[in-house]
């Protein structure tokens, strides 16, 4: 017998079958699933209606059937008896393991799962990790469908060298509002000998109802953490993300708007893990905490344009803003003229007014774009300044100009034909000095010093430091075009500030900065086959006739799953100096040895029997060493995946968290081990997954 069902082929020796009931049996059958690409084979299939059904001495796999040849898959699910029910969607496997290689990895008496991509209670697969720090470690997740729009995940995690950890996930969509909260406790941790927990809740709340503040919304981002030590002992939890970082954001915020005015109100405090008391840390492995902001009020006025003097499309935007900030640091006054650190550190409230007017005129080959800004702020201290003023306030304005020129011409360069053009840029902008030396710096700083920032009319971020500047900023660009699609075949950029008087206003302890040219920026890139990627970009000191900042990049990519990037970054600029190398990769192994790696194949890879290897190295030539590190090699045997890959995480100058990841991975079943995959798409640049999601194949395709 042989039955071609919308795709799905079921054989075997006989059939008895009572039309009217659908009552009857169906002996030594072999199926295969169009859906999935599984098959399977079962002694019997008993029929008890047309929705349920008993199959006896199952085996299900994902790995092909040779034709006229005893079927020994790789891997393969057994079970004595499976229960099918289409009423509600389940079914149920007694004596159910999982065989890999002829090796039972997993065994239940009894398991119940979905037969969609419904969701459904019940344990997830296990993971396993090994790891310099915790040990052995066991997650065994259990997920409870609680109702269509809400759910919960268990992780409990057993680590042989610190104890249990228990984890878990709630998850709710509402139409108004939507979250997750995540959470995870260790009782005695023997690492440390105390208690351990963590908390993360993220939370989006819309507030129609509320006709005096149009347009509301509520976000909630709540994170905390029991100690200062649990961003190195939880540096991967599947539970709390992100706690590799050492500063947890804790804030609400109010906000919406309504046509051109918007508005907020924000709660933040951070949790910073090791802080310093004062703005120099004695010790290296403390941090300073940025000032929290209790509360901020903030309101814009951005109209879509103005008309001013009979000429239209003016742009104009004011903002206020009113801010308390406060630290948890011991209080720092200098008094303006004593040596040492420069650094004032108080508690305040600020408030905060800037207007902006601009306007562009355009044309195809030039554009001139006037601006104007006046910034005024005015502090309240809950501590006198050095001078003993419990206030001060200053307001000052800032003309800018900014005006550039278009050439293009077509040319034809390694008997291509491109698009040249040369685009020369001016910026010119004034500000007065106003004395800010004493002021707390609450939320400025440095710009990074890149052939974006170097056009801006003030050199720091924020709001605490506007600086005195009359300048000149001049740049040339050139840029290929391809005439046929208009893509950016290569650009070459250059800029320089020149200053017309000296430089006052600085951050603390920064010196005067000299009227004279700046360092010189370059910038190239080049995309000149689809393959290859080169970008660099030099910061050159004339003063010192050298290179004080490089940084130097490239892409190699052939091909899908054939991806090879090196980056060089060298900084002289700050008080350490750091080279550094960067390489990443995902290769075929068969593309080294000469033979070549084959075609892909949609939704795998490059199809069955390949290796690949693949990771991201990090090392310093300061230090002389490997400061992180992800390597391993990737098997695709077509009906499984095995990875291997070994992980080093630098957490201080004498301490490295190490850990070996090992996942097995069943095509079209599930996955076994530890879960490098998450690690292997935020490390290693252009990661491609070897199993990709596709549209399963038509019926028709099977027609008979």
């Amino acid at each position: 017998m042989r039955i071609n069902r919308l795709g799905n082929v079921y054989e075997g020796e006989r059939l008895q079958l009572k039309l009217d009931t659908f009552e009857g049996r169906f002996d030594a059958v072999r199926f295969e699933f169009l859906r999935t690409g599984g098959q399977g084979e079962a002694s019997r299939v008993e029929f008890l209606d047309d929705k349920r059904s008993v199959a006896h001495d199952v085996r299900y796999s994902t790995c092909e059937r040779p034709p006229g040849a005893s079927w020994m898959p790789a891997w393969a699910v057994t079970a004595q008896t499976v229960r099918f029910d289409l009423d509600t969607d389940t079914g149920e496997a007694s004596g159910a393991r999982l065989e890999f290689q002829g090796v039972p990895l997993l065994a239940t008496p009894w398991i119940s799962f979905p037969l969609s991509d419904a969701r459904k209670s019940g344990v997830l697969p296990p993971t396993f990790n090994l790891d310099n720090q915790s040990g052995f470690e066991t997650t065994v997740p259990y997920y409870l469908n609680l109702a269509p729009n809400r759910d919960a995940t268990l992780y409990p995690t057993l680590m042989t060298r610190r104890g249990l950890d228990l984890g878990g996930e709630y998850r709710y969509l509402e139409r108004p509002y939507s979250g997750q909260v995540r959470a995870a406790w260790m009782g005695h941790d023997r690492l440390r000998e105390r208690d351990r927990w963590a908390y993360a809740l993220q939370h989006q709340h819309a507030l129609p109802g509320l006709d005096w503040l149009p347009g509301a919304g509520l976000r909630l981002n709540l994170n905390r953490v029991s100690d200062d030590d649990y961003w190195r002992d939880f540096p991967r939890t599947s539970t709390i993300t992100n706690l590799a970082q050492r500063l947890l954001a804790n804030e609400a915020v109010l906000s919406g708007g309504q046509g051109v005015w918007h508005y907020s109100l924000a709660l933040q405090r951070w949790q910073t893990l090791g802080a310093s008391r004062t703005l120099v840390p004695l010790q290296s492995d403390l941090i300073v905490a940025p000032y929290d902001r209790l509360p901020s009020l903030a309101l814009r006025y951005r109209p879509d344009g103005l008309t001013l003097g009979g000429v239209g499309d003016w742009r104009f935007s004011a903002d206020l803003d009113v801010t308390r900030f406060a630290t948890r640091r011991l209080p720092q006054v200098w008094d303006g003229s004593s040596p040492g650190d420069q650094r004032t550190d108080l508690d305040g409230t600020r408030a905060l007014g800037v207007l902006r007017l601009s306007r562009r005129w355009e044309t195809p080959g030039w554009y001139v774009e006037p601006s104007l800004q006046w910034h005024a702020r005015q502090y309240r201290f809950e501590q006198p300044l050095g001078d003993g003023r419990r206030s001060a306030g200053l307001a000052l304005p800032t003309a800018a100009v900014d005006a550039g020129l278009f050439f293009e011409r077509p040319a034809t360069l390694f008997e291509r034909a491109v698009v040249q053009t040369l685009e020369p840029r001016v910026v010119l902008a004034a500000t007065p000095y106003r004395d800010q030396r004493l002021l707390p710096v609450y939320d400025s700083a440095a710009y990074d010093f890149n052939p974006a920032t170097i056009f801006a009319s003030n050199p720091y971020g924020g709001h605490d430091r506007i600086a005195d500047l009359k300048t000149l900023t001049y740049g040339l660009t050139t840029r290929l075009y391809a005439p046929s699609d208009g893509a950016e075949l290569a650009s070459l950029g250059l800029a320089q500030r020149l200053r017309l008087q000296d430089q006052r206003v600085t951050l603390p302890n920064e010196g005067v900065a000299a009227q004279g040219r700046s360092d010189i920026l370059l910038g190239a890139t080049v995309n000149w086959t689809p393959e290859w990627s080169l970008g660099g970009t030099w910061q050159y000191n004339p003063a010192r006739r050298t290179s004080v900042r490089t940084l130097l990049s490239a892409r190699y990519r052939p091909g899908p799953y054939r991806v090879f990037s090196l980056a060089y970054r060298n900084n002289e600029t700050t008080t350490a100096r750091s080279r550094q190398l960067d390489l990443g990769w995902q290769w075929p192994l068969a593309a080294l040895t000469g033979d070549g790696a084959p075609a892909a194949v949609p939704g795998r890879a490059l199809g069955p029997q390949q290796w690949y290897g693949v990771g991201r190295l990090n090392y310093s030539f300061t230090d002389r060493r490997i400061v992180d590190l992800v390597a391993g090699f990737e098997y695709d045997a077509g009906c499984w995946i095995g990875r291997v890959v070994l992980e080093r995480l630098q957490q201080s100058s004498t301490r490295a968290n190490q850990r070996i990841l090992f996942q097995l991975e069943f095509s079209g079943f599930s996955r076994l081990g530890s879960n490098p995959l998450q690690t292997l798409r935020t490390q290693v640049p252009r990661y491609q997954y070897l199993r990709e999601d596709i549209d399963p194949p038509s019926r028709f395709e099977r027609y008979e």
